[in-house]
């Protein structure tokens, strides 16, 4: 059964997605980034979010942590972007009126196509970070020349909010164990995130202080040459597999800009 590691979203596993090169991955993260950008409407969006993003995450076996990712993450800009383009984009179909707004199916249609390109560029993300343990992509990076500072400002920008997500309930459960009352109403839960704003922030920057050492320990900013004791599996038709993706995606984006100035 495949897990899903602390302080990161990384769902442990031995699919065929797991085994993967990390970089034939982000390849595939930056095609859906591209078709975010460049599909011209919403069935093609939902098509490649259904038809290639859908079937990878059941290949990988993260089906169910992957739609859970989607859901919380696209879910409130949808509804944010469904009030808002609804009453103020404009059109000239009335689905319903509120006071001197009008909310109009062309204004529903917009925000719906925002969220469904949202929806398209996350998901390929979410299955780059589901699927793929932290470390073994930032040996890939590194292994291509990537600096190793630079790799590791990019996972530690992945991980963070999976980190504080962490953190957050660990000081939660210390302070309801120290009898403080947090099932209440909305506006005291507000008042009552103070008492946790603080040791979060502390918390944070100590883990980084840790961090920072833990890695000179390791010789991190050392100007040796690194190596590992494990080596990624990589192949002739992954390498292929990249450099269609990265085409694929690049001509994507000269259509949409081409479309665009035409």
């Amino acid at each position: 059964m495949p897990s899903m590691r602390g302080g990161t979203i990384y769902v442990e596993g031995r699919s065929g997605l797991h085994k993967l090169h990390p970089l034939t991955k982000l390849a595939l993260s930056g095609l859906c980034f591209a078709c975010a950008a460049a599909l011209p409407g919403l069935p093609w969006l939902l098509g490649m979010f259904v038809l290639v993003l859908m079937p990878l995450a059941i290949w990988g076996r993260i089906t169910r942590a992957f739609l859970k990712a989607c859901l919380l993450v696209v879910g409130p800009f949808l509804l944010s972007l469904a009030i808002i383009q609804g009453f103020f984009h404009g059109g000239d179909t009335v689905l319903f009126q509120l006071g001197r707004f009008t909310y109009t199916l062309e204004g529903l249609m917009a925000g719906l196509l925002f969220a469904a390109r949202l929806l398209v560029a996350l998901g390929g993300t979410l299955l780059l970070m589901q699927s793929t343990d932290q470390a073994q992509l930032m040996q890939a990076l590194t292994e291509r020349g990537f600096p190793a500072r630079i790799a590791y400002v990019v996972l530690t920008a992945i991980q963070i909010f999976p980190s504080f997500q962490d953190r957050a309930q660990v000081i939660m459960d210390a302070q309801q164990a120290r009898g403080l009352e947090l099932q209440t109403g909305a506006l005291n839960r507000a008042r009552l995130l103070l008492p946790m704003v603080g040791p979060l922030i502390l918390g944070s920057v100590m883990d980084v202080s840790e961090r920072a050492m833990a890695l000179e320990a390791r010789g991190f900013s050392s100007p040796a040459q690194k190596t590992s004791l494990h080596s990624l599996a990589d192949s002739a038709s992954q390498r292929t597999l990249r450099w269609l993706l990265v085409a694929a995606a690049l001509g994507l984006l000269a259509w949409r800009v081409g479309s665009a100035l035409a």
